[in-house]
């Protein structure tokens, strides 16, 4: 993994990664209230999803009645997602100078398809950075939790979710692995501390990227 990064000179992209059940659509949607009441516009999205493509390709991921896909397959359905979302989504809003919060990124596709799939992990990388214009985060939250505490969070399961406990294994090995070798752009937090706690660990990280006026010069 040696692609060198765009991070974009307006606006500020937060992201935020981590297992199943760890808490980022929580940390996201917090990150985002506080952001708003301090004056800020923000973007709070997600990935699969966050446009009409990005929800149709996210139904065909997730639902348990896809069934088997080709892990390629997979991997470029995520990467189609991502296009399409980076494109029409988050790049104009960074332009117009926006906070971005993002749950799920490129950082996912490298833990699961990568990690948890055991696809080519230097060729799944140049797929899934070519698909975002290789557009990295400011910040990627990594909220760090076993699968068996994250897993038995949800009564029912989508197609990922019902994977092995040793897929979910090597998907946060993954995600640790990427943390390690990029620390100054990641906050790996226990997604075991109470939620008040994480939350002013992720404000505390986020206030310097945060210019007056939202905007990065």
């Amino acid at each position: 993994m040696g692609f060198p990064g765009v991070y974009a000179e307006r606006g500020v992209f937060v992201c935020f990664e981590g297992g199943e059940g760890s808490g980022k659509s929580t940390q996201a949607g917090l990150l985002e209230a506080s952001l708003r009441a301090a004056g800020h516009t923000v973007l709070l999205t997600r990935e699969p999803g966050g446009t009409p493509v990005g929800n149709e390709l996210r139904r065909i991921v997730l639902s348990p009645e896809t069934g088997a896909l080709d892990p390629r397959c997979e991997a470029l359905l995520y990467a189609a997602d991502k296009a399409e979302h980076v494109g029409t989504l988050v790049a104009p809003a960074l332009a117009r100078g926006e906070v971005v919060v993002m749950d799920r990124y490129v950082d996912s596709t490298l833990a699961y398809q990568g990690a948890g799939r055991d696809l080519d992990l230097d060729g799944l990388e140049q797929v899934a950075r070519w698909a975002t214009g290789d557009l990295r985060p400011h910040l990627t939250v990594l909220l760090d939790l076993e699968p068996s505490a994250g897993l038995g969070r949800f009564e029912q399961r989508d197609r990922i979710e019902q994977e092995s406990e040793e897929f979910h294994h090597r998907v946060r090995a993954g995600f640790l692995a990427l943390a390690a070798a990029d620390p100054e752009h990641y906050l790996v937090l226990d997604a075991r501390l109470p939620v008040a706690e994480i939350q002013a660990a992720v404000r505390a990280r986020t206030e310097p990227l945060l210019p007056a006026g939202g905007a990065r010069s």
